[in-house]
């Protein structure tokens, strides 16, 4: 598997892969809404909440509790987005990666940006509580409140550790995906949520390396831009270990078998080299190889544990 190689996701993402900007604005109302919602970051997000339910079934679960839980899931991300964009407009204005957003062209007034997010949320809310548990709708309530108060209103423009906290938020799908199965967590969704913690940075910061001089501009201190290289890649590495033994880890504490449990150390074995071979090749083209790696990171390791569970 190609460190360069075009991220795998489920729908293949669009041309040019997955970034977390808007290149081309919307050329529509209702795709400038659903612009908002930032689409390719919600369904990153999705692809560890159906693994993690079949995870918690011991087998796959029903298929109208995956479909609300993915619905409920997906309107929760996306009103936090939306929230974050409304937020942001100032400094989104800033950042040539994110000029093209909707509340910067004037494609969608403030105002409605907002109660459309704030909708979202409340649909989400009910959604989840009626077609699963008040445990996963309160979950996935809460991972925006974390996004929204703790990443997007304090730590992103205060703090070079913004993504190491505020990234929490997109660890929550693997709970709200565990506690809409069986109304509870245990010891296996925390390991989940800790690999998906420690996950957010490499692979955000690895974005962040290509596009620092944007962070600069709107005088938000992302890691990248702040430090010096070196100590950009070296937190890289670390978070990375961590990761990888969370990902070991939920072999015994998950009772998992050889599908996942090889998938689980090829896989980190690659991401570790690929931010080692990052320190020695400092480009934002290689930077970049290591962002679309992630991705495929973790669509093939959840993937690897759905069919380990169903084999």
């Amino acid at each position: 598997m190609s460190v360069g190689s075009r991220p795998i996701v489920p729908s293949r993402l669009a041309p040019g892969g997955v970034a977390h900007g808007s290149r081309k604005p919307a050329t529509s109302t209702i795709g400038s809404y659903i612009a908002l919602t930032k689409p390719r970051i919600i369904e990153l997000l999705l692809i560890t909440t159906v693994p993690t339910m079949v995870l918690a079934e011991g087998a796959w679960p029903s298929t109208w509790l995956v479909l609300i839980t993915l619905i409920g899931g997906t309107l929760a991300a996306g009103g936090a987005n939306a929230i974050n964009m409304y937020v942001d407009r100032d400094i989104d204005r800033l950042m040539k990666r994110t000029q093209n957003r909707p509340l910067v062209t004037g494609a969608i007034a403030p105002r409605n940006a907002l109660i459309f997010a704030l909708c979202l949320e409340v649909a989400a809310f009910a959604v989840l509580w009626a077609g699963a548990n008040l445990l996963s709708a309160v979950l996935a309530l809460s991972a925006t409140a974390f996004y929204v108060g703790v990443y997007t209103l304090w730590l992103k423009r205060t703090s070079r550790q913004n993504i190491v906290i505020g990234g929490a938020a997109g660890a929550v799908p693997v709970l709200v995906g565990w506690s809409a199965v069986t109304n509870s967590l245990s010891l296996t969704p925390w390991v989940l949520f800790a690999a998906m913690f420690f996950w957010t940075p490499p692979h955000f910061w690895a974005l962040a390396i290509k596009y620092a001089d944007d962070y600069r501009a709107a005088n938000v201190p992302m890691l990248p831009a702040v430090v010096p290289f070196d100590h950009a890649v070296r937190q890289m590495i670390g978070h990375t270990i961590a990761m990888v033994a969370c990902t070991l880890l939920l072999i015994p504490v998950a009772d998992l078998g050889a599908i996942y449990s090889v998938t689980a150390v090829v896989l980190g074995a690659a991401f570790l080299a690929s931010t080692i071979v990052l320190a020695k090749r400092p480009t934002a083209a290689m930077s970049m190889r290591v962002f679309g790696f992630s991705i495929t990171y973790v669509t093939v390791l959840f993937g690897a544990m759905t069919l380990d569970v169903l084999l």
